[in-house]
């Protein structure tokens, strides 16, 4: 890994320090990339997934850099199921057959995520403190066992993913605040921001399809 962080210093290197706090390079393009991503999510485009795979990669080395394990796993996680979500955005079916739509979750399905996401937390919690020297493994394991929830509503159409990631999205502002990532802190209030907006979008086309 050192060797890793070692070839992509151009890219760790500062772009701008406002008020003293360093922004590099990473941060900045993974910036971008998350924001087109996201416009893309809520028009249900299929062209955010491949954008949502290099941004991974890009805030992968960020938050390992600033030793964020749990939020660096899981951008290798979100590339990999990125990959899954694009394949399930252009193929994808769903139990009676038909292309997958924007859809809601049934309640029974919205307790059982909500039921996965707390046993996932104290969980991911323990194994960050038992074998990474994060100083906030709790605080990381949180939005890490959300954010997998959300993208795998996200990848299956469910309006759901909206508010998850809502959620997910005002605990990290906190997180990265903690860390000093604070061009990541605006795009993540931008992300909860976003969150609302995509929620009601997706609200509409649940509702037409219906």
């Amino acid at each position: 890994m050192d060797a890793l962080l070692q070839a992509a210093q151009p890219l760790l290197a500062i772009a701008f320090a406002p008020w003293g706090s360093p922004v590099t390079w990473v941060e900045v393009l993974a910036f971008m990339l998350s924001l087109a991503m996201v416009a893309c999510n809520i028009r249900v485009n299929p062209s955010g997934w491949p954008l949502a795979i290099a941004a991974s990669l890009l805030y992968f080395l960020l938050f390992w850099q600033h030793r964020l394990y749990g939020e660096a796993g899981l951008q290798i996680f979100f590339a990999l199921v990125a990959g899954w979500g694009w394949w399930q955005w252009l193929r994808g079916h769903t139990a009676d057959g038909q292309a997958l739509r924007v859809r809601r979750l049934s309640h029974r399905g919205r307790l059982a995520v909500a039921l996965a996401v707390l046993l996932a937390w104290p969980l991911l919690g323990a194994l960050l403190r038992r074998y990474t020297d994060t100083d906030v493994p709790w605080w990381d394991a949180l939005p890490t066992a959300g954010s997998i929830a959300g993208q795998w509503l996200l990848g299956r159409k469910y309006v759901e993913n909206w508010p998850v990631w809502l959620v997910v999205n005002v605990i990290s502002v906190g997180l990265f605040a903690y860390k000093e990532l604070w061009l990541t802190v605006l795009l993540y209030a931008l992300f909860a921001a976003l969150s609302v907006v995509g929620w009601r979008a997706w609200l509409r086309k649940a509702a037409t399809h219906g």
